[in-house]
């Protein structure tokens, strides 16, 4: 292949063009650079801050959390639940967004899931994932008074994959997975970078390779397919640098659902897929802001 057809444009729509747009590995060289970071400061702050780890919310694969408690008494909680395209990344790479949180008065819950594909004897689907955040919640809203976390108020976060998880679970019904739960077990959550329309991410090979979505499961997880949920709040942010179809889905949410259920839908400049979640630690800065927001509201 030449130069010349190395700099030929894809063509919108196509495999090739679909991998361009999700491949955030690929658009970001660095990346891997930023995994460090998230790793080496996700293992000190376990190090450094009391926390109870690996606690089950259910009996499922991957199915524990990790609870870092606020200083003051039933304080806000904030469940924040890692990316990774539903097939890779851990709770525990992501420990570094709690101190942070807790300097905003919040106890934080970080969660764990199964990853897709599974295994031969066990599929992990995207729809199951939901699931199983469901379960997650919902063991939250149970226990978490024992931790010192308020479990009237619960705020979701979560960043790429967990972004789209975060409004599923925003938008869940509550009485179907127990009811037991209140209607509006969660009420708020901050979605960075999220995907909200799963259907141009069938369409990108690489991805698709690990999810096997099919077109039925589209339908079930793609929160802007769904009715806008009433009396619960979304924010949506994606990076500035990020591709035209990240940004393009944090837009789509906001049409869907409406400026009620998605009043704050914005884009940081300067950042990246994954600058962006490093946004979130530092004081002053307009996804910090968005997030001590919620937490208060």
């Amino acid at each position: 292949m030449n130069a010349k057809t190395d700099r030929t444009p894809l063509r919108r729509g196509t495999s090739a063009w679909y991998d361009s747009m999700y491949n955030n590995r690929a658009l970001v060289p660095d990346f891997a650079d930023h995994f460090a970071r998230w790793q080496s400061a996700s293992e000190a702050t376990r190090s450094q801050l009391q926390c109870t780890l690996d606690v089950a919310y259910g009996t499922g694969l991957n199915e524990t959390l990790d609870i870092f408690p606020a200083q003051n008494p039933n304080a806000p909680v904030v469940v924040f639940i890692h990316g990774g395209y539903w097939r890779s990344l851990d709770k525990s790479d992501h420990s570094f967004v709690t101190p942070a949180l807790n300097a905003m008065g919040a106890c934080v819950v970080i969660v764990n899931y199964a990853l897709c594909p599974g295994t031969q004897g066990q599929a992990v689907t995207v729809p199951g994932i939901g699931l199983q955040m469901a379960h997650a919640l919902a063991w939250t809203h149970r226990h978490i008074a024992a931790y010192g976390g308020d479990p009237q108020r619960i705020t979701l976060a979560g960043h790429s994959a967990g972004g789209h998880l975060a409004a599923m679970l925003l938008a869940c019904d509550w009485k179907a997975v127990d009811k037991k739960l209140p209607t509006h077990l969660v009420r708020k959550a901050l979605s960075i970078s999220g995907l909200f329309d799963l259907a141009s991410v069938r369409k990108a090979p690489f991805i698709q390779a690990s999810l096997h979505l099919t077109a039925n499961q589209v339908k079930m997880a793609s929160p802007a397919l769904w009715a806008s949920p009433k009396k619960r709040v979304l924010y949506t942010v994606a990076g500035g640098d990020e591709s035209p179809e990240f940004l393009r889905q944090n837009r789509l949410i906001h049409q869907t659902w409406g400026p009620r259920a998605v009043p704050v839908c914005e884009v940081l400049p300067g950042l990246n897929h994954f600058s962006v979640l490093g946004d979130l630690l530092h004081s002053g800065t307009r996804l910090n802001d968005l997030m001590r927001q919620l937490i208060a509201a």
